[in-house]
This record gives structure tokens, C-alpha cells and sequence, in this order.
């Protein structure tokens, strides 16, 4: 496990994918801008899960989280996921 906060701080959304492509990684972020990189910009290769939640929604979050983990591990492929506190959206890309 990589966490670009700690080992590679400021670089650009685009380096990120990057980085996953090269070790078949999953991005986790709360981003939304990596949606438009990957479906406007087709910078595909990789997957990534967005997380949209409000901090009261956080324990809910967090178990669709391990869902869609189970999912993704299951199910190799490259996914965009957005994960809520209500939903789990799975789109492969």
C-alpha cells in the first residue's frame, strides 16, 4: 500500500494515476476530479474508488468501503466506485 500524502505529497492527479498504473493499484480518495480525468480524459488503467460522505456518515461509509473491497477483490478489473453512506455504485472503465 502506497499513500501518496505520505510519500510523494503535492503531485499532480495525473502522476497518481501514474503510480497505480505501475503497481495495478486502486485509488481511494475523497477527489472528485479523478471522475473527470478518468472518463472525460480517458486516462484509464487503474481503478478508483471515490468516497462522499458527511463525518456523521463515516461508520456507514466505511462498511460499504470493505464491501466494494470485497467486490473489487473478487472481480478484477478497473472500476470507477462511489461510495455514500446509502450506496455503493460500481462502473467499470
Amino acid at each position: 500500500m502506497i499513500s501518496i500524502r505520505e510519500t510523494h505529497p503535492g503531485i499532480t492527479d495525473q502522476k497518481i494515476i501514474k503510480i497505480a498504473k505501475s503497481h495495478k493499484g486502486l485509488i481511494i480518495t475523497e477527489d472528485k476530479d479523478f471522475g473527470e480525468l478518468i472518463f472525460s480524459y480517458n486516462l484509464r488503467g487503474c481503478s478508483v474508488m471515490l468516497l462522499r460522505y458527511g463525518k456523521s456518515d463515516f461508520e456507514q461509509v466505511e462498511k460499504n468501503v470493505f464491501k466494494a473491497l470485497e467486490y473489487y477483490e473478487k472481480n478484477p478489473n478497473h472500476y470507477f466506485m462511489t461510495i455514500t453512506s446509502s450506496k455503493i455504485r460500481v462502473r467499470k472503465i
